[in-house]
């Protein structure tokens, strides 16, 4: 498993708001911040696994070509609200929910987030 995973953001308040409503169907929070970072985590785990994060050499963020991070949903319901937070709160489709041929129960929605990371929510239960 991952420790965490960081995207980049030049707007910390205007993404913050994208993952609060994003992150929620996924059972993540926020956890912690300060004024440069966000940290969101399930309500249980003693750590943030996912960071929203104002580059630290000052130089703007930018998204990487080809880098996608997908986490867990619960169920299928779960990457539809996931995809439909995220559109309301500033994020642009990049793959609407559905199955993946990936195999038979792979179930995924893709967003970029207004910064341009390109994130997924992904549930294997059929």
């Amino acid at each position: 498993m991952l420790l965490y995973v960081t995207v980049g953001t030049n707007d910390p308040a205007r993404a913050g708001t994208f993952y609060d409503a994003a992150l929620a169907p996924l059972g993540l929070v926020r956890r912690q911040e300060s004024g440069s970072e966000i940290g969101y985590g399930h309500p249980d785990d003693s750590r943030c696994r996912v960071w929203v994060v104002a580059p630290h050499d000052g130089r703007p963020a930018t998204f990487g070509n080809g880098v996608t991070i997908a986490l867990e949903a619960a169920n299928r319901a779960a990457v539809d609200a996931f995809h439909a937070e995220g559109l309301r709160f500033g994020g642009t489709c990049e793959g609407a929910p559905g199955l993946r041929p990936f195999h038979a129960a792979f179930y995924a929605a893709f967003l970029r987030d207004p910064d341009g990371n390109k994130i997924a929510a992904v549930c294997e239960r059929a």
